[in-house]
Formats: C-alpha cells, sequence, structure tokens
C-alpha cells in the first residue's frame, strides 16, 4: 500500500493527514465540520476556522492521522516533525 500524506494549510498551520492511518472515527468531521467534510472536495478546508480551532480538534484524533505543525516554526527551523499532542 502507497504511503500517502496530504497537507493542508490556512497559512498559519498545516493540516498533515494520513489516510492509511485513519479510522474514520469521524471524531474530525463531528469535531469541526467546517474544516473537516467527507462530502466536499478537498476533504479538509484549513481556511474554515481559527488556527486554534484547529490544533485543539486535530489533538482529538484518535488515530494519530490528523498531526499539524505551525508554519511559523518550520520557517524558523527548518524541517519540523508534526506535531501530535
Amino acid at each position: 500500500m502507497e504511503d500517502i500524506t496530504r497537507h493542508y494549510t490556512n497559512g498559519e498551520v498545516t493540516i498533515v493527514w494520513k489516510p492509511n492511518v485513519c479510522i474514520h472515527s469521524e471524531v474530525c468531521f463531528h469535531g469541526l465540520p467546517a474544516v473537516f467534510n467527507p462530502n466536499q472536495k478537498p476533504w479538509i478546508n484549513a481556511e474554515a476556522a481559527t488556527t486554534e480551532q484547529i490544533v485543539s480538534q486535530v489533538k482529538r484524533c484518535p488515530s494519530g492521522a490528523l498531526t499539524f505543525f505551525m508554519n511559523a516554526d518550520v520557517a524558523a527551523e527548518g524541517d519540523v516533525e508534526p506535531k501530535k499532542l
């Protein structure tokens, strides 16, 4: 199986999605449907909520398929690992 990773950003935070890790619990969709909508293409709209709302929701992902990184951290430090706190 191909290891796919997708990135969605609002300019401040980047959401990282690994579909092969996703268990489809729908926690993201039920918690923040303006951002996470499986009926839309692309299904993640990182500009539909505040950075704080996005970070809070991504932290609730039970599988770890959703992670995030702050774009300013990447610019300041180079490559950083996505955060799953």
